[in-house]
């Protein structure tokens, strides 16, 4: 995959200044607070930053964490991990393949056929309905 770079000020003119923290900075929403943790149209999730195809709503489910949940990204190329170790915790932080934007975490404790859930920004992302 062609990775997108953009000088920081080109991200702070195209993102949204909550964009950008989550995205560019690491940062995270207030749980039950993003626009996509209830949301269970059909379609594709995109990266905000980029467009990058991420997730589908058919991965998607109700985990009851408070963002967005889904069990596997839209392929094995979307995403990138990465161990981090923030705020005493170690967790496996979830970026896109293309842009590199922060995105959320993935944990071991999803449903079945994976068992991963993927706890992902709704800054993060937008939604292309069917």
């Amino acid at each position: 995959m062609q990775k997108i770079e953009k000088t920081e000020e080109q991200w702070r003119q195209e993102l949204t200044p909550e964009q950008y923290r989550i995205l560019r900075e690491k940062g995270t929403e207030a749980p039950f607070s993003g626009d996509y943790d209830h949301a269970f149209e059909p379609g594709t999730y995109r990266c905000a930053g980029c467009g990058a195809e991420l997730f589908s709503s058919e991965t998607k489910y109700d985990s009851g964490c408070g963002w967005p949940a889904f069990f596997a990204p839209a392929s094995g190329q979307a995403i990138e991990e990465e161990t981090a170790a923030t705020y005493g915790i170690v967790r496996t932080e979830v970026m896109c393949a293309a842009c590199g934007g922060h995105l959320g975490h993935v944990f071991p404790d999803g449903p079945n056929p994976t068992g991963l859930r993927y706890c992902i920004n709704s800054a993060a992302l937008n939604l292309e309905e069917e």
